[in-house]
Protein backbone atom coordinates (compact mmCIF):
# COMPACT_ATOMS: atom_id res chain seq x y z
CA UNK A 1 0.00 0.00 0.00
CA UNK A 2 1.44 3.34 -0.97
CA UNK A 3 1.81 5.79 1.89
CA UNK A 4 1.01 9.45 1.57
CA UNK A 5 2.35 11.76 4.24
CA UNK A 6 0.32 14.49 5.87
CA UNK A 7 1.96 17.54 4.18
CA UNK A 8 1.13 16.29 0.67
CA UNK A 9 -2.33 15.10 1.69
CA UNK A 10 -3.54 18.32 3.23
CA UNK A 11 -2.78 21.47 1.23
CA UNK A 12 -2.17 24.54 3.34
CA UNK A 13 -5.61 26.21 3.02
CA UNK A 14 -7.91 24.97 5.78
CA UNK A 15 -5.29 23.36 7.99
CA UNK A 16 -3.76 24.82 11.09
CA UNK A 17 0.04 24.55 11.25
CA UNK A 18 -0.16 22.25 14.24
CA UNK A 19 -3.39 20.39 13.49
CA UNK A 20 -3.66 19.32 9.88
CA UNK A 21 -6.13 17.35 9.19
CA UNK A 22 -22.28 -1.00 -5.24
CA UNK A 23 -24.69 -0.95 -3.91
CA UNK A 24 -28.05 0.17 -5.30
CA UNK A 25 -28.68 2.46 -2.35
CA UNK A 26 -25.63 3.95 -0.60
CA UNK A 27 -25.46 3.58 3.15
CA UNK A 28 -23.23 2.35 5.96
CA UNK A 29 -23.44 -1.28 4.84
CA UNK A 30 -22.52 -0.31 1.28
CA UNK A 31 -19.00 0.55 2.38
CA UNK A 32 -18.23 -3.10 3.07
CA UNK A 33 -19.09 -4.32 -0.42
CA UNK A 34 -16.34 -2.55 -2.37
CA UNK A 35 -14.35 -5.03 -4.49
CA UNK A 36 -10.57 -4.85 -4.63
CA UNK A 37 -10.67 -3.57 -8.22
CA UNK A 38 -12.37 -0.41 -9.40
CA UNK A 39 -16.11 -0.83 -8.89
CA UNK A 40 -18.80 -0.20 -11.41
CA UNK A 41 -20.52 3.07 -10.63
CA UNK A 42 -23.98 2.17 -9.39
CA UNK A 43 -24.46 5.09 -7.03
CA UNK A 44 -26.03 8.11 -8.76
CA UNK A 45 -23.31 10.74 -9.06
CA UNK A 46 -23.19 13.26 -11.92
CA UNK A 47 -20.13 13.06 -14.16
CA UNK A 48 -20.58 16.65 -15.28
CA UNK A 49 -21.34 19.14 -12.54
CA UNK A 50 -21.87 22.86 -12.72
CA UNK A 51 -18.68 24.91 -12.51
CA UNK A 52 -20.22 26.65 -9.51
CA UNK A 53 -19.66 25.36 -6.01
CA UNK A 54 -22.03 22.50 -5.20
CA UNK A 55 -24.62 22.87 -2.50
CA UNK A 56 -24.18 20.45 0.38
CA UNK A 57 -26.57 20.34 3.27
CA UNK A 58 -24.56 21.29 6.33
CA UNK A 59 -26.45 18.97 8.62
CA UNK A 60 -25.07 19.10 12.16
CA UNK A 61 -22.61 16.32 12.85
CA UNK A 62 -22.87 14.61 16.22
CA UNK A 63 -20.00 15.32 18.58
CA UNK A 64 -17.25 12.74 18.49
CA UNK A 65 -17.75 10.24 21.32
CA UNK A 66 -15.25 10.07 24.13
CA UNK A 67 -14.52 6.45 23.21
CA UNK A 68 -14.01 7.22 19.51
CA UNK A 69 -10.77 5.99 17.89
CA UNK A 70 -7.83 8.34 18.20
CA UNK A 71 -5.51 9.48 15.43
CA UNK A 72 -2.46 11.78 15.44
CA UNK A 73 -3.67 15.35 15.90
CA UNK A 74 -1.78 16.59 12.84
CA UNK A 75 -3.72 14.11 10.67
CA UNK A 76 -7.12 15.46 11.70
CA UNK A 77 -8.59 18.14 9.43
CA UNK A 78 -9.77 21.44 10.85
CA UNK A 79 -12.63 21.61 8.37
CA UNK A 80 -15.97 20.02 9.16
CA UNK A 81 -17.13 16.84 7.39
CA UNK A 82 -19.66 18.90 5.41
CA UNK A 83 -16.98 21.33 4.25
CA UNK A 84 -14.65 18.50 3.23
CA UNK A 85 -17.40 16.78 1.26
CA UNK A 86 -18.23 20.06 -0.49
CA UNK A 87 -14.57 20.34 -1.51
CA UNK A 88 -14.62 16.71 -2.64
CA UNK A 89 -17.63 17.42 -4.86
CA UNK A 90 -15.86 20.43 -6.36
CA UNK A 91 -12.88 18.18 -7.03
CA UNK A 92 -15.04 15.62 -8.81
CA UNK A 93 -16.51 18.34 -11.01
CA UNK A 94 -13.03 19.63 -11.82
CA UNK A 95 -11.79 16.11 -12.60
CA UNK A 96 -14.71 15.52 -14.95
CA UNK A 97 -13.73 18.66 -16.88
CA UNK A 98 -10.03 17.78 -17.03
CA UNK A 99 -8.66 16.44 -20.30
CA UNK A 100 -5.17 15.08 -19.52
CA UNK A 101 -5.53 11.57 -18.10
CA UNK A 102 -2.93 11.98 -15.37
CA UNK A 103 -4.41 15.21 -14.08
CA UNK A 104 -7.94 13.77 -14.20
CA UNK A 105 -6.74 10.77 -12.20
CA UNK A 106 -4.99 12.99 -9.64
CA UNK A 107 -7.98 15.30 -9.21
CA UNK A 108 -10.37 12.39 -8.70
CA UNK A 109 -8.01 10.72 -6.22
CA UNK A 110 -7.72 13.94 -4.24
CA UNK A 111 -11.51 14.23 -4.13
CA UNK A 112 -11.68 10.73 -2.65
CA UNK A 113 -9.03 11.76 -0.14
CA UNK A 114 -11.19 14.67 0.98
CA UNK A 115 -14.10 12.29 1.51
CA UNK A 116 -11.86 10.02 3.61
CA UNK A 117 -10.86 13.06 5.66
CA UNK A 118 -14.54 13.78 6.26
CA UNK A 119 -14.90 10.33 7.83
CA UNK A 120 -11.90 10.97 10.07
CA UNK A 121 -13.30 14.35 11.10
CA UNK A 122 -16.65 12.76 11.98
CA UNK A 123 -15.48 9.59 13.72
CA UNK A 124 -12.07 10.23 15.25
CA UNK A 125 -10.57 12.36 17.99
CA UNK A 126 -6.97 13.53 18.42
CA UNK A 127 -4.62 11.21 20.24
CA UNK A 128 -3.12 12.38 23.53
CA UNK A 129 0.07 14.38 23.03
CA UNK A 130 2.15 11.64 24.66
CA UNK A 131 1.01 9.02 22.15
CA UNK A 132 2.99 8.63 18.97
CA UNK A 133 2.02 6.82 15.83
CA UNK A 134 3.96 5.91 12.73
CA UNK A 135 0.81 5.84 10.63
CA UNK A 136 1.03 8.72 8.16
CA UNK A 137 -1.43 7.61 5.49
CA UNK A 138 -5.00 8.85 5.61
CA UNK A 139 -6.07 5.56 4.00
CA UNK A 140 -4.42 3.58 6.81
CA UNK A 141 -6.15 5.78 9.37
CA UNK A 142 -9.47 5.28 7.61
CA UNK A 143 -9.13 1.51 8.10
CA UNK A 144 -8.48 2.02 11.82
CA UNK A 145 -11.27 4.54 12.36
CA UNK A 146 -13.91 3.04 10.04
CA UNK A 147 -13.18 -0.63 9.23
CA UNK A 148 -16.33 -0.74 7.12
CA UNK A 149 -14.47 1.45 4.61
CA UNK A 150 -11.48 -0.91 4.53
CA UNK A 151 -11.85 -2.06 0.93
CA UNK A 152 -12.32 1.49 -0.28
CA UNK A 153 -9.19 2.52 1.61
CA UNK A 154 -7.16 -0.32 0.10
CA UNK A 155 -8.35 0.50 -3.40
CA UNK A 156 -7.46 4.19 -3.23
CA UNK A 157 -4.21 3.55 -1.35
CA UNK A 158 -3.03 1.46 -4.29
CA UNK A 159 -3.51 4.47 -6.54
CA UNK A 160 -1.59 6.92 -4.33
CA UNK A 161 1.75 6.37 -6.08
CA UNK A 162 0.18 6.90 -9.51
CA UNK A 163 -1.42 10.08 -8.29
CA UNK A 164 1.95 11.33 -7.05
CA UNK A 165 3.57 10.47 -10.38
CA UNK A 166 0.80 12.21 -12.30
CA UNK A 167 1.13 15.32 -10.13
CA UNK A 168 4.87 15.27 -10.81
CA UNK A 169 4.15 15.49 -14.53
CA UNK A 170 5.37 12.03 -15.51
CA UNK A 171 3.78 11.35 -18.91
CA UNK A 172 1.54 8.36 -19.61
CA UNK A 173 1.60 7.20 -15.99
CA UNK A 174 -2.09 6.30 -16.27
CA UNK A 175 -4.22 5.29 -19.22
CA UNK A 176 -7.49 7.00 -20.20
CA UNK A 177 -9.40 3.99 -18.89
CA UNK A 178 -7.59 4.06 -15.54
CA UNK A 179 -8.40 7.75 -15.15
CA UNK A 180 -12.07 7.19 -16.00
CA UNK A 181 -12.33 4.17 -13.68
CA UNK A 182 -10.74 6.09 -10.82
CA UNK A 183 -13.10 9.01 -11.35
CA UNK A 184 -16.14 6.72 -11.29
CA UNK A 185 -14.87 5.02 -8.13
CA UNK A 186 -14.25 8.40 -6.48
CA UNK A 187 -17.78 9.54 -7.36
CA UNK A 188 -19.21 6.39 -5.79
CA UNK A 189 -17.03 6.67 -2.69
CA UNK A 190 -17.98 10.30 -2.09
CA UNK A 191 -21.67 9.40 -2.44
CA UNK A 192 -21.31 6.52 0.05
CA UNK A 193 -19.52 8.76 2.56
CA UNK A 194 -22.21 11.42 2.21
CA UNK A 195 -24.91 8.86 2.90
CA UNK A 196 -23.03 7.26 5.79
CA UNK A 197 -22.46 10.61 7.51
CA UNK A 198 -25.99 11.81 6.82
CA UNK A 199 -24.87 14.75 4.66
CA UNK A 200 -27.11 14.99 1.63
CA UNK A 201 -25.63 16.28 -1.61
CA UNK A 202 -27.84 18.72 -3.47
CA UNK A 203 -26.82 19.46 -7.09
CA UNK A 204 -26.79 23.20 -7.84
CA UNK A 205 -29.78 24.55 -9.71
CA UNK A 206 -29.20 25.07 -13.42
CA UNK A 207 -28.89 28.68 -14.45
CA UNK A 208 -32.02 30.06 -16.08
Amino acid sequence: MASHTAPSLWPAPGLAPAARPSPATPGPAAATRMPARAPASTVPAPRQASPGAPALAHAPTAAVRADAPTVPAHMLPQRTPAQLLAIAREGLAAAARTGPDGLRYAAAHLAALRAAAAVLAARARPAPASRRSRVTSVWSLLVLVAPDFGEWANYFALGASKRAAAEAGIPRVVSPREADDLLRAAEQFVAVVESTLGLTYQPPLAAA
